[in-house]
This record gives structure tokens, sequence and C-alpha cells, in this order.
């Protein structure tokens, strides 16, 4: 298989937006989580893997003003900032593997739908827990969701790493991390199969 960066860049380059897997519409679970935390407008957001979601849209609309989509795939930030119009110039737009993504910035809240259960090397798995760790502001949340146990396999020809939501929660030190809660979630997809995520949510502790 080609790297990982040209298969997404082919993805989004052949695929339209309403064909892909995960496309969603209206992201209704990561809105009432992000909402739930009644977070200040101007709080520093990350969404990791973020590609042409729409959540970006409906961030905007609610009025937060400080916001980052960080993507593997150019091709998926240049489709999201198109359908933004002058909107895209109100974020900041990131084209990097999650797993190597360091940045000097502090997040309030990093946001990761279906980018982490691709990473199927514990040392890639590591790296991105780590950078995570190190990129978060003390009292900082974390919203990660992944294909559940009960979930697909694969994902756009790519084998996946499945995560109960006891495994999930597991991955964060509880020295560290307040897990505010763990569910499953059904996506439906275009082709209206159906798709099982595990949801954790956290709280830094400092």
């Amino acid at each position: 298989m080609k790297d990982l960066k040209s298969h997404w860049e082919h993805i989004y380059q052949t695929k339209k937006l309403e064909e892909v897997s995960w496309y969603q519409p209206k992201p209704i679970t990561s809105l009432k989580y992000i909402e739930a935390l009644n977070l200040s407008k101007d709080a520093k957001i990350l969404d990791v893997g973020g590609g042409d979601s729409f959540l970006v849209d409906f961030l905007l609309n609610l009025g937060y003003n400080n916001i980052s989509v960080l993507d593997i795939s150019e091709k998926a930030l240049l489709r999201a900032k198109r359908r933004l119009g002058e909107d895209a110039d109100k974020v900041n737009w990131i084209v990097s593997d999650a797993a190597e993504f360091k940045s000097n910035d502090k997040y309030d809240l990093w946001h990761d739908r279906a980018a982490f259960h691709f990473l199927n090397e514990n040392s890639k798995k590591e790296a991105y827990l780590k950078n995570l760790e190190n990129s978060l502001a003390p009292g900082a949340y974390v919203i990660i969701g992944t294909f559940s146990e009960n979930g697909p396999k694969k994902c756009s020809g790519i084998e996946i790493s499945q995560y109960s939501k006891e495994a999930l929660s597991d991955l964060f030190d509880k020295e560290l991390y307040e897990e505010l809660g763990c569910e499953h979630i059904d996506h439906i997809t275009p082709s209206g199969s159906v798709q099982n995520f595990s949801f954790c949510r956290f709280k830094r502790n400092n």
C-alpha cells in the first residue's frame, strides 16, 4: 500500500463529500459533548482528523473563534476551506499526521472522531497520546471516538484498531485524566450501514 498521506489524498480527490462513510450533515454526538462542556467562545479547540467534516461550520456558527482543524490530507482541508469561503480565514488549518503533530499551543479541547483508530503500531499510538498530553492546557478536555469492538475492522481500505469503551478509557492515565463518561454510539453511513463507535470524554486534572 502507498504511504498513508498519499492514500488519503487519493480518497479526498476521488470521492465526493457525501460518498465517504464518515459523512455527517450534522455531527450531533460531537456537538452534544462539546456544548455540555460550557467552554468559553475563545477556548482553543483542536479537531484532530477533522478533514472536511462539518463540525467546524457548526462551531463557528455557535460563536467559537479559536478553532484549529488538523488532517493528514491537504486536499481534505482545501475542500473544507472552499466550503467555508471567507469564514475559512477564521480557522487555523494544520496539515499533519496525528501521530507526528507537535504544537507549542495549549488547547482547551482535543476532539478526535475516528482518527486515532487508524494508528495500529504501538509506537504511533504512544506518540499520539504523548502529543495529546503535551498539547493540553491545565483543565482541558478530550473527546475521542473510535470504532468499537462491534464496529468495522477496516475503513477506506485500511485496517483499524477497535476499542471497547473500557479499552479506550484505559489508554488515559487516571492520575492525569478524570473520565467524564464513555458510551457506544451508532453512526449510519450514507449507504445505510451501521458503524458502532466507542466515545470517551476526559478532563485533564492539571
